[in-house]
């Protein structure tokens, strides 16, 4: 699987973690919260929690500003949960880099859960980490090391490649971002 395919298809289960649940305690945010200089996530589509959506639809995330270059492969698409296969495709960006756009392989199934997922390691162009806590305001999800598998914790104690590696794990012990949609 191609990194591109690994990036924004780490997008790929995206806004279909509805099956998941978050830890009961919300992490907290990092220095420069509300900052202007912080990369933030404005939206992603499908909408959290999005039902009906298209198959055929691309998954779109937009950022307040410039994000570094690489930071596609910090998104993925899972199928079902976060937990799921990745999806394949290809990313591109916007000219600006504020838009991120992930476009599946081939069609998404139909009637089906997918989660869209960001890791905390995601950078803006400065160099500043995402704040992921303001991704609760679009319907983003923390992700708790207990829905990435049992019997070992991640991936069920495997890690992907390129994915749920370094750059995963956030210093409060979360994973990152996530949010589901399910297909028509």
């Amino acid at each position: 699987m191609s990194r591109k395919s690994l990036a924004l298809v780490t997008l790929a289960s995206i806004v279909v973690l509805g099956a998941c649940s978050t830890s009961s305690s919300s992490p907290t945010s990092p220095a420069g919260v509300g900052a202007t200089d912080v990369p933030v996530a404005l939206s992603v589509l499908p909408a959290a929690a999005a039902t009906g959506v298209d198959p055929t639809k691309s998954v779109v995330i937009t950022f307040n500003m410039s994000m570094l270059s690489g930071m596609e492969l910090l998104v993925v698409l899972h199928e079902g949960s976060v937990a799921g296969p990745q999806v394949t495709g290809s990313t591109s960006w916007s000219a600006d880099r504020h838009v991120l756009t992930f476009s599946p392989g081939t069609a998404l199934k139909a009637n089906t859960t997918y989660v869209v997922h960001l890791s905390p390691s995601l950078a803006g162009a400065n160099g500043k980490m995402i704040d992921l806590a303001q991704c609760t305001k679009i319907g983003g999800q923390y992700v708790s090391g207990n829905m990435m598998g049992s019997g070992g914790g991640m991936m069920n104690g495997t890690w992907g490649p390129g994915m749920m590696g370094a750059g995963w794990q956030a210093s409060d012990g979360t994973f990152g971002m996530l949010f589901t949609f399910t297909t028509a």
